[in-house]
């Protein structure tokens, strides 16, 4: 099955577990053909249907409550119930049972593929490496979550970033479209439930993030309250694509909640699971980290390493699995992250280039 067949097959899957914009679809297609960084990001379907032929040794790795979607720009901060300042995993659209190999893969991946893209500039065995001892460190810990207070003063610089000045993004927010389709009533019931007042006024605006997630459904709440601004977002959940890939081996079930509850993690009261939507709290320090954002000289193989430590928070949710990951790492050959990485970002690239070349919709 090649790179079209499997994207018409997934989307006609997606569609049957809610409605799709047709906009944003074309938006994510053509996004696609831009970079393969971009694409990468887009096609985590293609990436699990994959997987399981370019990797089989690393396909059979214990099983963990995985990211799925992982990459080196799924990472950014929020605030805690404490109103600390925390930084790790943004996203867990995807999250699914599946090898905790995947997530490792992945992520080494997209770093390899910003690598060569010079958005990054550490050499990409350094980056696995780091990566990889990161994640060891932090199992054998069983995990901490990376707080931004007093420790961690390098990340807390690249988190306050220019680009996450709170006039800037509350300009942008403000030039948001008002949305003009009719907005599902379970949608509003689940932005209302974690606004903090009931009579709060807000206004439901047109806003388009992410590539992976772009086609679902997303409704944008902007309000001025006591003197600031607010949002609060609902973005439509399905099934991860690893249930679509694995052709119904795996239940077919959205697993964020526990994604969140399970992990080693300071979460953000105001990011629930709200029926079949996620809704989160949108501001200036509530959201991702881009790649564009991060400065020019910095010592890179830190934020590697904090990325694998990251993961390895993640999956130390799924605790008998730890044992087991460990005995596994053991037996693993001193470079296989390297080669998993190289091999899958290969398949990639192919895939991308036969995207890029033919008729846009």
């Amino acid at each position: 099955m090649n790179i079209h067949k499997a994207t018409h097959k997934y989307e006609a899957w997606l569609e049957g577990q809610g409605p799709l914009i047709a906009r944003d679809l074309r938006l994510k297609h053509t996004l696609m053909r831009q970079a393969v960084f971009s694409f990468l990001r887009a096609t985590f379907y293609r990436w699990c249907q994959l997987w399981p032929e370019i990797c089989p040794d690393l396909a059979q790795g214990p099983g963990v409550l995985g990211v799925g979607d992982l990459h080196v720009e799924n990472f950014g901060t929020w605030r805690d119930g404490e109103g600390r300042l925390v930084w790790g995993i943004n996203d867990f659209d995807e999250v699914a049972v599946m090898p905790y190999t995947l997530d490792l893969v992945r992520l080494a991946a997209s770093a390899r593929m910003a690598i060569e893209a010079d958005h990054l500039r550490a050499d990409t065995k350094d980056a696995c490496d780091a990566i990889l001892s990161g994640y060891g460190d932090a199992l054998r810990a069983g995990g901490c979550p990376i707080v931004l207070g007093e420790k961690y003063e390098w990340l807390r610089e690249l988190a306050n970033s220019e680009a996450r000045d709170p006039l800037k993004f509350w300009e942008k927010m403000g030039r948001l479209p008002r949305l003009r389709r009719r907005v599902p009533r379970s949608a509003i019931k689940a932005i209302e439930s974690l606004m903090p007042d009931a009579d709060v006024e807000y206004r439901v605006a047109q806003r388009r993030a992410g590539i992976g997630s772009l086609g679902r459904e997303r409704y944008t709440a902007i309000a001025d309250w006591r003197g600031g601004k607010i949002a609060r977002e609902a973005k439509a959940l399905v099934t991860s694509a690893y249930a679509w890939a694995m052709g119904g081996k795996i239940k077919r079930e959205v697993l964020y909640q526990e994604a969140l509850d399970q992990a080693v993690r300071c979460c953000d009261p105001f990011a629930r699971v709200r029926g079949r939507w996620i809704v989160r709290r949108l501001a200036p320090d509530c959201s991702r980290i881009e790649l564009s954002s991060l400065p020019k000289e910095w010592d890179e193989t830190r934020l590697f390493y904090e990325m694998g430590w990251e993961t390895g928070n993640v999956h130390c949710g799924t605790a008998k699995a730890v044992t087991m990951i460990a005995r596994d790492l053991r037996k693993r050959p001193a470079k296989w992250l390297h080669d998993g990485a190289r091999a899958m970002t290969k398949a990639t690239v192919k895939d991308w280039q036969e995207w890029k070349t033919a008729r846009g919709d």
